[in-house]
């Protein structure tokens, strides 16, 4: 049975994303495992160590009943879900805890408490996106899942072969019985025919799925990117971080981190294994 990891900090948008995860669970036939990582406040102490580490998991072990019992409740008992609790750094328990649970996604709120409120690009949700493995899903505030029909993946089309994950892009387009959008993001003055000839290699790998070709003629890639996403309602948008660092570009924009931070459509970051 898949497994669809949710980290929650127990905030509105993590609860949001915890039900948007509950509802594509049902789609898919797929459980929930809820992890929530804590990091009790260095005290030196040793005495008063145990005592703020009970406190933190006995507040932490309310909390994720709280929202196991909220989710049920919705969905009945044929939902299955499980919980997890973990001390530690959190990218770290998040890493350690899909090497040996293997989830199907892991589907976090693109905002959280404290330090970490900016959507899609707290400290947390960054990392992870740029660095865990395991595909992950980023869910705007008050989105909820309906279903996933238009897949949007977004392909600059250069070492198509060696770093597109078209394994996973294709149980995903069969999972959802969703279609596929491929938005090209290799701006280009010039006829390239090393980009005809990649073009040509990801029509072949992917003909079984008739993908869709569009071509973003905007300088500002990523803003074309997601007006596009948002006009033709695309309802996953998916980025390959690590191979044309579209991830990157948007940090370094801060009108396009707001630009993004607006945005309505979930986002997976999905990436190429070595």
């Amino acid at each position: 049975m898949k497994t669809i990891l949710v980290p929650t900090d127990f905030s509105a948008a993590a609860t949001n994303a915890a039900n948007y995860a509950a509802d594509m669970a049902m789609v898919i036939h797929a459980k929930l495992l809820l992890l929530h990582v804590y990091q009790p406040p260095v005290i030196y102490s040793e005495a008063h160590v145990a005592v703020n580490d009970a406190e933190f998991l006995n507040s932490s072990e309310k909390s994720i009943q709280q929202l196991k019992e909220a989710l049920i409740k919705k969905w009945g008992r044929t939902l299955k879900i499980e919980t997890e609790i973990r001390s530690g750094i959190f990218f770290t328990e998040l890493k350690t805890v899909c090497e040996y649970r293997k989830p199907y996604t892991v589907i976090m709120g693109s905002q959280g408490t404290s330090a970490v409120e900016r959507i899609l690009f707290g400290s947390h949700t960054v990392h992870a996106m740029k660095n865990l493995m395991t595909p992950l899903i980023t869910v705007p505030p008050g989105i909820t899942f309906c279903s996933i029909k238009k897949i949007g993946l977004a392909c600059d089309f250069e070492d198509v072969v060696d770093t597109t994950p078209i394994a996973e892009i294709r149980m995903l387009v069969n999972d959802f019985n969703a279609n596929l959008h491929l938005l090209n993001t290799g701006v280009t003055e010039v006829f390239d025919p090393e980009k005809v000839y990649e073009y040509g290699l990801v029509r072949e790998m992917l003909e079984d799925l008739k993908p869709r070709f569009h071509y973003i003629n905007n300088l500002n890639t990523d803003q074309g990117i997601l007006d596009f996403a948002e006009t033709n309602h695309i309802d996953l948008l998916v980025i390959l971080p690590k191979r044309h660092g579209f991830l990157d570009k948007l940090i370094r924009k801060s009108h396009t981190k707001q630009f993004v931070l607006h945005s309505h459509v979930p986002v997976m970051a999905l990436h190429q294994e070595n």
